[in-house]
């Protein structure tokens, strides 16, 4: 695995759900299906460390998982993640 912090391109379908990437002049298209990874809630992040027994945490979208195939075969397993305020996506990691 490695951590990356790279602006990508990244078109989903009208859900929201990713469809292909251009990383480094790469084209991948998903070839697997994506798969949504929860972070805790911004405005529940101060009260995180109490426990409580009812319930779970709130959890919103924090990005998304896939694999991407390039044309020429070459595949990888993304993280990306959506910034909604800048209108942008961020590869968080890369997985080999």
């Amino acid at each position: 695995m490695t951590e990356i912090n790279e602006a990508v391109a990244v078109w989903t379908t009208d859900e929201g759900v990713p469809t292909r990437l251009v990383w480094r002049a790469t084209r991948y298209r998903v070839s697997d299906t994506p798969t949504v990874w929860a972070e805790v809630c911004a405005w529940w992040r101060p009260f995180g460390e109490h426990r409580y027994a009812i319930g779970t945490i709130p959890r919103s979208i924090g990005g998304w998982r896939f694999q991407g195939t390039s044309e020429e075969g070459e595949a990888h397993v993304f993280d990306v993640q959506h910034d909604a305020v800048a209108r942008s996506w961020r590869l968080v990691r890369v997985f080999d």
